[in-house]
């Protein structure tokens, strides 16, 4: 005999009340009872939840860590910062911290890449804070359970400051540079639910320092420049249909200039932003080919900007000088307006990087 989900009611009700559960408190649900640890572990439980609009999205980020109880006056900051996971809910405007990765109590490697796939959160490469080693490592932390778990290396060389970007399922991996800084052209492709990497038809071209964007069905790696360049950005863009499997043709004037491609962000319907540190303007484009203006970044996040999209909103983390706290603004992209969001002083450190997860 089955049992109700919730003793009284009716299932259809116990499903309601169900899916309307914060996002944080999945991993207690679950321990409650076998009924409802397999009602929430159904796809049809997140197909519900996401159809009555319950759904929570969460900005994970790679952020220095702040002592708020450290005096600021000017004093530089010694040594690296330690990073750390944080988790910013805009809807509801909470802030938390993730636990810590395995083995890696000095703070998260240095310039690791995030990507989200369904429920889980993918973290991997990056550089060893203290020496500065490049990882291949993998972990994938799953929202329900609340837990870690070591993935399968990244094959091949160590590589750092490669292009990343994922889909529902799998993250694709593209460029970087080896141990001997030689600029790559090799690309891969992780599957976390099977744990597997696939390896992709190398790139037409070498690109260190490169962004990844996944857009409409293409993983898209972004600028960077060859080995024999060094620091020297390139405008050519190229794109992984990941329909036939293999590249297209190399866009050889994707971006306006010659510059650093890390402010590129997709929204996961179309559209793909930008910013320019020059200009202090945000830009869109849904066809790769011609860009709008759409606002001016505030005063406040004109250095050191970050920003994530998602359906009618950005939200962009920075500091208005170097070394100052760094601010975080929401704009919705209906009216054009800015709302300031209030974040935490030990929340106002430095963001390397960030994925947006809808649970």
């Amino acid at each position: 005999m089955l049992m109700d989900l919730i003793s009284g009611l009716n299932n259809d009700v116990g499903r309601e009340c169900l899916i309307r559960l914060p996002y944080d408190t999945f991993c207690s649900a679950t321990s409650v009872c076998k009924t409802w640890k397999a009602e929430v572990e159904l796809p049809e439980f997140w197909r519900r939840r996401r159809d009555a609009g319950m759904t929570q999205r969460l900005i994970v980020m790679t952020q220095a860590r702040v002592d708020p109880t450290r005096k600021r006056g000017g004093v530089k900051n010694s040594g690296v910062p330690a990073y750390r996971l944080t988790v910013c809910e805009p809807g509801s405007v909470s802030w938390t911290e993730l636990p810590l990765l395995p083995g890696h109590l000095n703070g998260l490697p240095m310039f690791c890449q995030l990507a989200a796939v369904g429920l889980n959160l993918v973290v991997m490469g990056g550089l060893d804070p203290v020496t500065w080693d490049a990882s291949t490592e993998v972990f994938v932390y799953n929202f329900v359970s609340a837990t870690w778990k070591r993935g399968a290396n990244m094959p091949g060389c160590p590589r750092s400051f490669f292009a990343c970007a994922s889909d529902s399922r799998m993250v694709f991996v593209a460029g970087g540079h080896d141990c001997e800084k030689n600029a790559l052209k090799s690309a891969m492709v992780y599957d976390v639910a099977d744990d597997k990497w696939v390896p992709l038809p190398d790139m037409a071209s070498e690109r260190d320092e490169c962004k990844g964007v996944f857009h409409l069905g293409k993983f898209h790696v972004i600028g960077g420049y060859p080995t024999e360049s060094q620091g020297r950005f390139g405008r050519s863009a190229e794109a992984f249909d990941v329909a036939t499997w293999q590249w297209d043709e190399v866009c050889e004037n994707f971006l306006e200039a010659a510059t650093c491609p890390r402010s590129y962000v997709d929204n996961g319907e179309g559209n793909v932003y930008k910013w320019s540190s020059s200009s202090g303007e945000i830009m869109m484009t849904n066809d790769s080919a011609t860009w709008q203006v759409v606002a001016e970044l505030p005063s406040e996040v004109l250095t050191s900007t970050h920003m994530t999209a998602w359906q009618e909103k950005l939200m962009v983390i920075g500091s208005h000088r170097f070394g100052e706290p760094h601010k975080v603004y929401t704009l919705d992209l209906k009216n054009r307006k800015w709302t300031k969001v209030a974040a935490p002083e030990e929340y106002s450190g430095h963001v390397q990087s960030s994925c947006l997860l809808e649970i």
